[in-house]
């Protein structure tokens, strides 16, 4: 039987992929400070933009899923956070960012009604999120240590991924209010490529990238705060960014990489989110 999910990689194939459109919930995500948006949400737009997303992965081959569920978190629209998918099934993660807790039973249901089983979750007093998480190797998993991901959570995520498993701890930054989760530094977009934001990435990581052979794709710093570092890899060396860094793009395009772009600007930039946050890969290769 062919397998339904799984590939641990983060440029392999990009077959299946979960998405949340944003809903009432992104609606009212100005109204709390606590959720971290810049400005008052226009969900009309944040539609829009979604279902260009959407319709941009599919049209690259992906098959596109959309978690047709609604809760009081507005940050389900960035659903590579709440849950990762391994060989052997999902493992429901524990967000560090409390409105974010509910969000891996709501993902969780999806991948049970979907055949995927469970293959352990994190526990209290455990925190990880899936954005401090990614496959270098099938059998090479990188984990940060940050705000929302802690100790625990990391070493219990590390004992159900099992094989190599890093963990680096990632600069504090500007604190809460501007988080930097791991993937915030990095995205592999081929087998020995990534683009990089080179002041934030741990020394650990740029260490082990350079044993590994990889090319990297530095990101100016003024193309930073407009998700110039937050690509998905659709493929090997074909990708998906949001609008508005040329630079970025244009050295990709130097590697050989095909660029795809969208409109960020509700659904990236108000809620810091990219295409990869956006997108819970649930079978590569």
């Amino acid at each position: 039987m062919t397998q339904a999910y799984g590939g641990q990689s983060n440029v392999a194939p990009l077959r299946e992929a979960l998405l949340k459109a944003p809903g009432e919930a992104f609606r009212r995500a100005f109204d709390n400070p606590a959720y971290g948006f810049l400005h008052a949400c226009d969900l009309e737009v944040a539609k829009r933009e979604h279902a260009a997303f959407a319709d941009l992965l599919a049209s690259l081959g992906t098959r596109v899923h959309l978690l047709d569920v609604e809760i009081d978190s507005p940050d389900l629209l960035y659903a590579y956070d709440p849950l990762i998918v391994t060989d052997r099934g999902a493992i429901p993660l524990r967000p560090g960012k409390p409105n974010r807790v509910p969000e891996a039973a709501a993902v969780e249901g999806w991948t049970s009604a979907h055949g995927i089983p469970t293959a352990g979750r994190i526990e209290a007093p455990g925190t990880i999120e899936g954005g401090d998480t990614f496959w270098l190797r099938p059998d090479l998993f990188c984990i940060g240590r940050t705000l929302r991901t802690n100790q625990a959570g990391a070493d219990q995520l590390a004992a159900l991924v099992g094989g190599d498993v890093r963990i680096f701890d990632v600069p504090y930054w500007k604190g809460p209010a501007e988080l930097v989760h791991l993937m915030s530094v990095i995205s592999p977009i081929a087998d020995d490529l990534a683009v990089v934001f080179t002041p934030l990435l741990p020394a650990g990581l740029w260490q082990l990238l350079g044993d590994l052979g990889y090319r990297l794709i530095d990101v100016p710093e003024e193309e930073y705060p407009t998700l110039g570092v937050n690509v998905l890899a659709v493929r090997p060396g074909v990708v998906i960014a949001a609008e508005g860094n040329p630079l970025t793009a244009a050295a990709m395009a130097a590697h050989g990489v095909e660029v795809h772009t969208y409109p960020a600007f509700e659904i990236g930039m108000n809620g810091s989110g990219g295409p990869t946050c956006m997108t819970r890969p649930i079978l590569r290769g």
